[in-house]
């Protein structure tokens, strides 16, 4: 790339930062030049703006101090590693001094970035933050090339507690009645529209945006960077998984569905392209527990989707989904815990009974947490809490969780104490013995 193409882009981009207005995000990231700091996440979810409140008001960074690179702008299409070296160089060449941090936005696009990000921390002078729509910056590219040297973060669309910052609604865990009701309003709508911030902050059409949200990343993320040629049996996988959340998904029935309408692939390739859908975090798979490695990669997933606004935008039921919603909505809550507990992992059980989430760290399980829109229907309660006690027995856990709409209680067990909680409470961590948020 010209070194004057590259220079103008780099003094353009600081202009355009400095004129933006960034909602902050609750999100905390390290500050060390011992790590590389990739973002990672779905398209749209606010990785760059993100970056950009990070610069501006997390650490008030002045135009001296960094360099900013989206290789998604049309200036840096076709930039590679020397380019992302050189930027460094000129930047000291205009300023006089090294920049302390380097931003490096959507990386994937930069030809074998790998090896100038590399080379820029061993010198170790910089901050260096990444981000990227694919998890294979976790994966493939990082566990070879930068293994050891990365501390990751995951930036999914608004979490409710943002979502109610932006809406400008006090959160606090008493309120009056009317107060409750605007609560239980605002979370209808955020399970409805979901926490994408185009829609959120600029009240964007959402039939239009979801739509071309699911074309960019069908088309872009997975048909374009893997070169897949059957378009069709990629756009049915999307559909079938997005009829699917929060429930089991087989990949067997979704072979025989195409096998009876003549469509012809191997299951093996629809494993490949759920992975792909998965790498571009677009839908989440979560196994069944088991002691057993094995079984455990072999059960059939739960498939979670990345915001509740695009399930809503493929199905016009949204008051019989509402429960299902909420199951997505929790889990969506619980990986942006991982955050700040990378060794949280989560599962689900299913014996006689089953349980939605299963919390652990390490050999330990945590929490058992059942998800249910209504309780009080003395069938329904005894159902889901006879999966709890079975689960709490045979997984040893005693801390056990029912996320419901509005009923609130403690209720003691042989194996322990059940804690029901509104899901408003437990999405802005309220925890109803103390009624204080939880750290």
């Amino acid at each position: 790339m010209e070194r004057e193409i590259l220079l103008r882009y780099m003094i353009d981009k600081k202009e355009q930062i400095r004129r933006l207005d960034v909602f902050p995000r609750g999100l905390e990231v390290a500050l060390t030049k011992r790590f590389i700091i990739p973002v990672v996440g779905p398209r749209r979810a606010g990785k760059s703006f993100y970056l950009y409140g990070l610069i501006l008001n997390k650490l008030k960074i002045k135009d001296e101090e960094f360099i900013f690179m989206n290789f998604e702008d049309t200036q840096l299409i076709g930039a590679d590693a020397g380019d992302v070296s050189g930027a460094a160089s000129i930047h000291e060449e205009i300023y006089g001094k090294k920049p302390q941090y380097i931003f490096l936005d959507e990386i994937q696009n930069a030809r074998k970035w790998q090896a100038a990000v590399r080379g820029l921390y061993e010198t170790g002078d910089y901050y260096i933050f990444l981000s990227g729509s694919s998890s294979k910056l976790l994966s493939k590219e990082i566990a070879t090339s930068l293994r050891g040297r990365t501390l990751t973060y995951s930036i999914l669309p608004l979490s409710f507690r943002e979502y109610l910052n932006f809406k400008k609604f006090e959160a606090k865990p008493f309120l009056s009645t009317s107060e409750e009701n605007r609560m239980k309003n605002n979370l209808r709508e955020y399970l409805k529209s979901g926490g994408f911030p185009d829609i959120v902050f600029e009240n964007q059409l959402a039939d239009r945006f979801f739509r071309e949200y699911l074309d960019l990343v069908v088309f872009r993320d997975v048909i374009e960077r893997h070169k897949i040629k059957n378009v069709f049996v990629i756009k049915f996988l999307v559909k079938s998984l997005l009829a699917s959340f929060s429930k089991q998904l087989s990949i067997h029935s979704i072979f025989n569905s195409l096998k009876s309408q003549g469509i012809k692939v191997s299951k093996k390739t629809l494993y490949n392209y759920s992975s792909y859908l998965e790498d571009a975090f677009f839908a989440f798979f979560v196994k069944k527990f088991s002691y057993s490695l094995k079984e455990s990669e072999l059960s059939v997933p739960k498939v979670f989707i990345n915001d509740a606004g695009l399930v809503n935008s493929a199905a016009s039921n949204f008051s019989t989904n509402l429960g299902r919603l909420m199951e997505n909505t929790v889990f969506l809550e619980l990986k942006r815990m991982q955050n700040k507990e990378p060794s949280m992992e989560i599962c689900y059980y299913k014996d006689r009974g089953e349980v939605d989430f299963v919390v652990r760290k390490g050999p330990k399980t945590e929490q058992l947490i059942q998800v249910c829109y209504e309780i009080e229907d003395a069938r329904t309660k005894k159902r889901e809490l006879n999966s709890l006690i079975e689960a709490s027995k045979s997984l040893k856990c005693s801390n056990m969780l029912v996320i419901t709409w509005d009923y609130e209680k403690t209720e003691k067990h042989k194996n322990g104490k059940i804690v029901f909680l509104p899901l408003w409470k437990w999405l802005l961590g309220y925890d109803n013995r103390q009624n204080r948020r939880k750290s």
